[in-house]
């Protein structure tokens, strides 16, 4: 008689454990157990051990010195670099000699011609209209300047942006080899790289064009590749089985789907080139950014507008015509379309020698209109009557001051009093907690670059202020973004103004902030707000509006209350919107984290600037490369993984 065998006991987990967070922190737990008394033992607690750094300055000042020695002699540097310096300084003059034989009318004429094909009378009449303001505000020949410069620049952004755009499209290898590339790129400070570009290419032109083109090409890569990568597979079937070579496949099937994606690569490139016209004035680039700079260095608030407008009307008309161009795509061709647009040629070319043979090719000194002294008198008022001594609420000095008491100091000190091992196990806690293992070990290794390099203190100085204006960022982000999702004329309100926020340099509100605020982490907070303060509203404003209309009228039929509809349906629908508005509220603020560091932040932002202006290459460098890792950790702890999201999902 055979004998049956009980099956052997399973073994079960308690039941707290079951939870895939409860697991991860116990092996946390156990891991810190066993590690953490041994790093103690070896290293001790407190601050990052001096026998984990690496020193990189010996090699970077020698690098730095090489440069400087070898500039006017090294074949690399005549025969490569100074062939690229002169033909971007060509380049630029050609351009801007274009637009002064043009004049102010003809300039006028044509961007307002081109806008009326690409989108109609209504851009058209705005385009003119932004055009003759630049010349109103007394920044006509600025203006070009930074038009002829920022041609070059985008266009040059745009080749170098789409090649490798399509190395990533195209092959799997070259995608997640350039994946980190493009993530520094746009992520590292451009004051840390404005270093290195200078003492290649010295100050002037090429410099300025150079360091655009760092920061700008990014996202035509970004877009040139998910154009390619999301092509039909269908159409591009269909086209293989014809007998098409590859060649022929790229040229009349991938790149004609990718148009909406180049077009809207370019607007981005284009935005962002703007961004850095001012920035590209320190190292010696001419135009509007210059007039700001100067402004800036003598506390010149009205100068500063006058030349700052001109940047964000320029920013807006191109962001118009560039997203109106990409419309236009889906729509059929109008069939007399190349008749149009030599009819606008011929008209813009007209008016141009109309006003050349009429000897009005400079804007007139009598049409200008002088701004600065009003607004100056208003910022006088402001910090007069605002500033302190407003009975109740206190003044704006009043208010950074507590601020910085309660907030900043508290936050700085916390984090610099916690041990090293400490932060790296909070660290690995969170981003394992929403992501995989692979996600924490990132985030863990990007912090302990930053110990490795010798930054700690002054990095986690430089955490406690991001952290800070990421949450007054998102606070007020999120509120306002609910709000304008909820009216659509509260929605209208805002545009505009969060348009000027978005295109005004920094260096033009730093003024005003400066004025209310005084010098110090107070108003570098303040002004990394404001600046990541319209994309955060955007992102939540467009998520709430993309909520499944179904849901929410289920919601209402079952008798819910408007506050129940955003808390239950709204929010937890909209969660991939909401996650992406605080990537983006990261990223920006970092990136005015170098701004800061000139009204009195301190901490890595200072130490770039020193770096630049001393020429001193291993400090600039090592700071931004520790804001890059901030920056990486931060994305980590915020951002759940692809699988994580499904899970939650």
């Amino acid at each position: 008689m055979a004998t049956v065998t009980a099956p052997a006991p399973r073994v079960t987990l308690p039941g707290v454990l079951k939870r895939p967070a409860l697991r991860k922190l116990v092996l946390l737990a156990l891991v810190a157990a066993i590690l953490v008394p041994l790093a103690n033992a070896r290293w001790a607690s407190g601050s990052w051990p001096a026998a984990l750094t690496v020193d990189v300055s010996e090699p970077l000042t020698d690098a730095s010195t090489w440069i400087i020695d070898n500039r006017d002699t090294h074949p690399v540097f005549l025969y490569f670099f100074g062939h690229i310096s002169n033909a971007v300084v060509l380049s630029v003059r050609a351009v801007y000699l274009v637009l002064l034989a043009a004049g102010w009318a003809g300039v006028t004429a044509a961007a307002s011609l081109i806008a009326w094909r690409v989108a109609g009378w209504r851009l058209a009449a705005g385009t003119g209209v932004a055009f003759l303001a630049c010349g109103l505000l007394g920044m006509w020949i600025p203006t070009m300047q930074t038009l002829a410069l920022m041609v070059v620049a985008v266009l040059a952004s745009a080749v170098v942006g789409a090649l490798l755009g399509l190395a990533a499209g195209l092959s799997d290898r070259m995608d997640k080899l350039l994946r980190p590339v493009l993530d520094t790129m746009q992520v590292l400070p451009a004051f840390a790289y404005l270093l290195p570009v200078v003492l290649v290419f010295g100050i002037g032109v090429p410099a300025a064009v150079l360091a655009t083109v760092v920061y700008a090409a990014p996202p035509m890569a970004r877009l040139t590749a998910l154009g390619l990568r999301g092509a039909d597979k269908e159409v591009l079937e269909a086209v293989e089985s014809l007998g098409a070579t590859g060649r022929q496949r790229l040229l009349t099937a991938r790149i004609p789907l990718a148009r909406a994606e180049l077009l809207l690569g370019l607007n981005q490139t284009i935005m962002m080139a703007l961004s850095m016209a001012v920035i590209a004035s320190v190292i010696g680039a001419a135009g509007l950014g210059d007039r700001v700079y100067q402004a800036l260095a003598t506390v010149d608030v009205g100068a500063a507008l006058a030349a700052g407008i001109p940047i964000v009307l320029l920013a807006v008309v191109l962001d118009r015509v560039t997203g109106a161009a990409g419309a236009s795509l889906a729509d059929e061709p109008h069939p007399n379309g190349r008749a149009r647009w030599l009819y606008a040629l011929i008209a813009a070319v007209a008016v141009a020698v109309a006003g050349r043979l009429a000897g009005r090719l400079d804007w007139p000194d009598a049409w200008t209109l002088n701004i600065a002294e009003p607004v100056n008198r208003a910022v006088d008022w402001m910090t007069a009557h605002l500033y302190s001594g407003v009975p109740v609420v206190g003044g704006t000095a009043d208010w950074a001051a507590h601020f910085t008491t309660w907030v900043l100091n508290p936050l700085r000190d916390g984090l610099q009093w916690l041990p090293w091992w400490s932060v790296l196990l909070i660290v690995a806690t969170l981003a394992w907690l929403i992501g995989t293992w692979r996600t924490a070990l990132t985030a863990v290794l990007a912090m302990a670059a930053i110990g490795a390099l010798g930054v700690w203190k002054p990095s986690l100085d430089t955490l406690s202020q991001v952290l800070a204006a990421v949450a007054v960022t998102l606070v007020l982000g999120f509120a306002t973004g609910i709000a304008a999702a909820r009216s659509d004329r509260v929605e209208r309100l805002l545009r505009p103004v969060l348009d000027v926020f978005q295109t005004m340099p920094q260096f033009v509100y730093l003024i005003p902030v400066v004025a209310l605020f005084g010098v110090g982490r107070a108003p570098a907070v303040a002004a990394a707000v404001v600046y990541a303060l319209p994309a955060v509203v955007r992102i939540t404003t467009q998520g709430l509006r993309q909520v499944d209309p179904a849901a929410l009228e289920s919601a209402r039929s079952l008798g819910a209350t408007p506050a129940q509809q955003l808390r239950q349906v709204q929010l937890p629908l909209a969660r991939p919107a909401l996650l992406l508005a605080v990537n983006q509220g990261v990223v920006l603020v970092l990136a005015v984290v170098i701004i800061g560091g000139l009204v009195g932040g301190g901490a890595l932002g200072y130490d770039v600037v020193f770096g630049l202006a001393q020429g001193d290459l291993a400090t600039g460098l090592v700071a931004g490369a520790a804001i890059v890792c901030l920056g990486l950790m931060l994305d980590r702890v915020t951002q759940p993984t692809e699988r994580r999201a499904k899970k939650g999902a």
